[in-house]
């Protein structure tokens, strides 16, 4: 009878994505290349961006429609220059791109079976930029599994 169990391992990563300003940039490739060089065949990929003004998310990946939708239904709940904000440092987008942030979330959490994301069939990761200007955004994901 064999009682050994799988060695847990952990492998962390981090990258920088360059955003256009507001809108999509679709991290998927990345992190199927970032799991491929670790060898995990079952686990938990922890994805992380490390700024207050852009978000990740899962979304449909296969009509660019819906990503174009969502950032007009953001547009729209969420306006830029709205003066019910006060923090505007960094011009009328800021304050906007803090709000965006919080309501879709700095970080996902993504099964890893058989060595490979365990995504649905449309779905993809998405860093959403909140502000007009391109920036330069930091991610790190850590795999951790066997």
């Amino acid at each position: 009878m064999n009682t050994a169990q799988p060695v847990t391992r952990i492998a962390a990563t981090t990258f920088e994505v360059a955003t256009r300003g507001r809108g999509f940039v679709e991290l998927s490739g990345w992190l199927r290349e970032a799991l491929a060089e670790t060898g995990l065949r079952e686990g938990i990929a922890q994805v992380f961006v490390h700024h207050t003004s852009c978000s990740l998310l899962i979304g449909e990946n296969a009509d660019p429609v819906v990503r174009e939708d969502l950032e007009r239904f953001f547009g729209k709940l969420v306006k830029d220059g709205d003066p019910l904000f006060r923090h505007d440092a960094e011009g009328p987008d800021d304050m906007p791109a803090h709000v965006r942030s919080i309501l879709t979330g700095a970080s996902l959490g993504i099964p890893v079976r058989d060595g490979a994301l365990a995504l649905g069939t449309w779905q993809g990761v998405y860093l959403w930029e909140h502000r007009r200007a391109p920036h330069h955004r930091r991610v790190t994901v850590t795999f951790i599994g066997c």
